[in-house]
């Protein structure tokens, strides 16, 4: 099943936010066919400029050779800054299919208490940034800090806008979204999904989670670009190309249940709920169960997929339910997916 996604415009949402109560509520609200994830489109020109720059470094560092990735690794921050690549537990086992770069594109030193700083690494810790000679990957700091501070720009404005529908719902109405939102713990994750085995060809009755497994984001907000898919030819560069089969792609649980094939067109920004929104207002506005699909791909053709996440986050001190902050909830959900986690 394939629905449409509410989408916004760019320059309403700058110009005239509170116009856009309706649209915000039509996908984030709590009626049976709520996608919980809106497209931001007419965005500006540079946009897919940064995009296209970025989500093909990805490929790139990927093809690194392994002792010059492993450079780049962070074990101390429970490998959520720098290069990640089978550490992740999805579907209970580590998870090899997708290697993932993570950094704040806002901020490289968060500027907290030395004391929480050190209580929350996976949080509060340094970027990690390949040397800027780094043969292949020449122009990823800057790259990686464009995109994503464009995403969070963005981010920031549809918060905005959204604060008059979600105030309806907060157990603390002194709250803001926005400022909910903080630059110290924004964290953006680039993804190379690896091709699908040439030894085991995806088919049809594959699970729908084939590529990445059903889950929530912990953030608030989540902001998602257009996925790009990549063929690799021997010897060459490689060729972007379309999604290699209609089933490809990002799958959404409506919140009525039903699952949904969604496309991001290469022109827009997505933006999805998370579980520290759905905290905040006590389950009335719930995050979005999503996942990825392989979908059946040619014998042979080595197709990779390209994509960034950016996670907007409250700083750790927020309490968010009357038993968690996002420091305790966050510590939960990374003992659930790194073994690393659970003895900090």
């Amino acid at each position: 099943m394939s629905t449409d996604v509410v989408s916004i415009s760019y320059q309403t949402l700058v110009s005239s936010p509170s116009s856009l109560e309706a649209p915000i509520e039509e996908a984030f609200g709590s009626h049976s066919r709520a996608l919980g994830i809106i497209l931001v489109k007419d965005l500006p020109p540079v946009y897919s400029i940064y995009r296209d720059r970025l989500l093909k470094l990805a490929y790139k560092f990927s093809h690194l050779d392994e002792d010059v990735r492993e450079k780049y690794v962070d074990p101390g921050s429970i490998y959520s800054y720098g290069w990640s690549h089978g550490k992740e537990i999805m579907n209970g086992r580590p998870d090899t299919l997708k290697g993932s770069y993570y950094a704040n594109p806002v901020v490289d030193v968060p500027d907290v208490n030395p004391a929480v700083k050190a209580a929350h690494p996976p949080i509060y810790g340094n970027n990690i940034w390949p040397g800027k000679n780094e043969i292949g990957v020449e122009g990823f700091e800057e790259a990686f800090k464009d995109l994503g501070r464009f995403v969070f720009d963005v981010g920031r404005q549809l918060a905005g806008a959204c604060q008059p529908f979600v105030s309806k719902y907060l157990t603390d109405v002194s709250l803001s979204v926005p400022e909910l939102i903080s630059a110290q713990t924004a964290k953006a994750r680039l993804l190379h999904y690896f091709p699908p085995s040439q030894n085991s060809p995806t088919t049809e009755d594959e699970p729908i989670d084939s590529w990445c497994g059903f889950h929530k984001d912990h953030s608030l907000l989540t902001g998602l670009c257009s996925a790009i898919f990549l063929r690799e030819e021997a010897g060459m560069e490689p060729t972007v190309v379309p999604s290699p089969s209609p089933t490809t792609g990002l799958y959404i649980r409506t919140r009525g249940g039903d699952l949904t094939k969604v496309s991001i067109p290469p022109d827009c920004l997505a933006f999805q709920t998370g579980e520290a929104l759905e905290l905040v207002t006590a389950g009335k506005l719930r995050a979005t169960p999503h996942c990825v699909r392989v979908g059946q791909t040619q014998v042979g053709a080595k197709i990779s997929r390209e994509t960034f996440a950016l996670f907007m986050q409250p700083d750790t001190h927020q309490r968010i339910s009357e038993s968690d902050t996002f420091g305790s909830f966050s510590k939960k959900v990374l003992e659930e997916h790194y073994e690393e986690a659970r003895v900090i």
